[in-house]
């Protein structure tokens, strides 16, 4: 399916849109002060000895979200911070096209030869950056300098073949190549990133490991590995090329690892990458709570991989897995006040579990955001994501208008205009009134057992078709509900976790007192619901039981002591808005009551 553009779609109000409020008014800025405070912004000056490797990227991200917002909200001063940093790369450029500050700055000799050290990535993230200034504003200055520097990286690696490795250690420059080669026109642009991704697993040049997805060639890879956020990222620019190449092999492929990674190696909160160890995915099964790695820009390279996939076929399953990462595992990545974030995304935190001695501490995701971090990827992926995320809603096939995620929202295009009003996720009511097309298909998500639809319709790959002959309402029903895990997923065996729409539910510690691990729910569950200012969604309170306290004996015979459970009320919360109130015990699987 074709889909529309962030400029031909608004989001009018309710909780996603006050998440993109947020993203305008607060976390814009204060990811950009942050990066002036750490050298950041001024490494592009290039008068300091304070650079690393992958700072050209995190400026770039930050340079391409800021754009993205001026694009439906002009602002003077964002504009002049991106302006002023286009005139440093211009200035520092290298007359051959080349731009990055750490290989300029302190080893000039040592352009591409360390595969790893991030020269493409921070070079796709420029791109990236230059395509949506260009869409934004219509300046194509900056988009010119990325242009030359895209002929050269092609002079290099493909007439020259001259670097010391073949294909970038971290993905990103592939699905940029393809984003200009869409801008502009040019197909060489196209072709340079399918030379990047036809090479990969193959050259001699390269080392061939799973981490970095080398391994194997691109169209035989079925399984994810390695690096999540490279992987991602890497089967992002597949679908994008198996889509303006009609590649069935490379299409195959990406749908193996779309289901490989959502049957096996993600979590309920639509996290990826459960191991701290490489930032890498674990086994299959292997999705452990309270070390759950999960990154950020995990999540948010899997909605982008998801989004390319919806444009090979139109499958719900796409829009579910979108749906169930940006409710869950990616805003939980940035604080409630807008400013402050998570790297990692853990389901689990007892700080009975946190100590440190004179050998140092033991080892568990962090208990609370930070302002910034030493790899602070994911604050700027966060500032590019929300202004783009009514991209995600519609998408078009034929004369057929799909709404792939609920949220009030309006589409005006010279043909086709469409008003959605609702509170989704409060509640399941949803209304839809569109002209220029003649149906309607309406994703039906995979939470939901029971709706109703004001038409008649008929269902297809989660889809409900319906003739678009006037307002359509649809109402989800959103009575909270138990999940458990596949008894493979081991840590969650004996387990449920509960969830509202597509929101899932935890409990913190200061809500319900210490040793959470003591709570039981049975699976049908009973909730009354209360709407919070604070979080924009429901909190619940679930009738739950809890295991009675024992004697102070550390160990007791079973025979003769039988748990015994006390009736009680649990308080949950969505789980996007946890550790927002200090340092808390904090739970998302609880032991099953039967």
């Amino acid at each position: 399916m074709k889909h529309f553009t962030y400029q031909q779609v608004s989001l009018t109000e309710g909780f996603l849109a006050a998440k993109e409020k947020l993203n305008r008014d607060v976390t814009i800025h204060a990811v950009y002060n942050r990066f002036d405070e750490t050298g950041r912004i001024g490494a592009f000056y290039f008068n300091t000895d304070a650079v690393h490797i992958f700072w050209d990227s995190d400026v770039a991200k930050w340079m391409e979200g800021a754009s993205y917002i001026i694009a439906k909200h002009p602002n003077a001063e964002l504009e002049a911070k991106i302006e002023n940093l286009i005139d440093l790369i211009e200035k520092n450029q290298g007359a051959d096209g080349y731009f990055n500050i750490y290989y300029t700055m302190k080893e000039p000799d040592g352009r591409w030869t360390k595969r790893d050290h991030h020269e493409l990535y921070c070079a796709g993230h420029l791109f990236e950056a230059a395509v949506a200034y260009a869409e934004a504003t219509g300046k194509e200055r900056f988009l010119h300098l990325m242009e030359k520097y895209a002929d050269y990286i092609h002079k290099v690696f493909v007439k020259e073949d001259s670097a010391a490795f073949s294909t970038p250690g971290h993905e990103e420059i592939e699905l940029a190549l393809i984003r200009m080669y869409h801008y502009t026109g040019k197909k060489k642009y196209l072709d340079l990133a399918a030379h990047f991704l036809n090479t990969r697993g193959i050259s001699e040049k390269d080392d061939l490991e799973n981490y970095n997805q080398s391994h194997l060639p691109i169209r035989e890879q079925k399984e994810a590995h390695g690096h999540s956020v490279r992987a991602v990222y890497l089967y992002t620019a597949m679908a994008d090329l198996a889509r303006e190449t009609n590649d069935r092999a490379l299409k195959e492929a990406c749908r193996a690892l779309y289901l490989d990674i959502v049957t096996k190696k993600m979590y309920i909160t639509g996290g990826i990458g459960a191991c701290a160890i490489g930032e890498t995915f674990a086994k299959p099964y292997d999705l452990p709570n309270a070390e759950a790695y999960t990154e950020t820009c995990a999540g948010i390279g899997l909605m982008f991989f998801c989004d390319r996939m919806q444009t090979l076929e139109n499958k719900a399953t796409y829009a579910d897995t979108i749906e169930r990462i940006l409710y869950n595992g990616l805003l939980s990545g940035l604080s409630l006040s807008g400013d402050s974030f998570f790297y990692e995304n853990p389901l689990e935190i007892t700080l009975l579990e946190h100590f440190s001695n004179v050998f140092g501490k033991r080892r568990f995701p962090i208990t609370e955001r930070k302002k910034l971090f030493s790899c602070s990827c994911c604050p700027p992926n966060i500032n590019r994501l929300l202004p783009k995320l009514s991209e995600y809603v519609f998408g078009m096939e034929g004369e057929t208008l799909f709404v792939n995620q609920f949220t009030a929202a309006r589409l005006e295009t010279e043909n086709v205009r469409c008003e959605m009003t609702t509170a989704y996720p409060v509640n399941g009511t949803v209304t839809i009134h569109a002209e220029g097309v003649e149906k309607l298909a309406i994703r039906i998500p995979a939470w939901c057992r029971r709706f109703t639809i004001s038409k008649a319709y008929t269902m297809e790959d989660g889809y409900a078709i319906v003739e678009n002959d006037g307002k359509i309402t649809v109402a989800f029903d959103m009575t909270p509900f138990t999940l458990r895990s596949n008894v493979k997923v081991i840590r969650n065996v004996g387990k449920l976790c509960v969830q509202r729409g597509p929101v899932v539910y935890c409990a913190e510690s200061v809500d319900n007192g210490e040793n959470l691990h003591a709570f039981a729910v049975p699976a049908a569950l009973s909730a009354t619901e209360a709407y919070s200012e604070e979080y924009g969604l429901p909190v619940l309170t679930v009738d739950a039981f809890r295991y009675a306290d024992t004697d102070d004996s550390l160990y007791v015979h079973a025979s003769e002591s039988k748990p015994s459970f006390i009736s009680t009320k649990l308080k949950l919360i969505p789980y996007n808005a946890f550790a927002n109130r200090g340092e808390s015990d904090m739970l998302v699987w609880f032991h099953e009551k039967f």
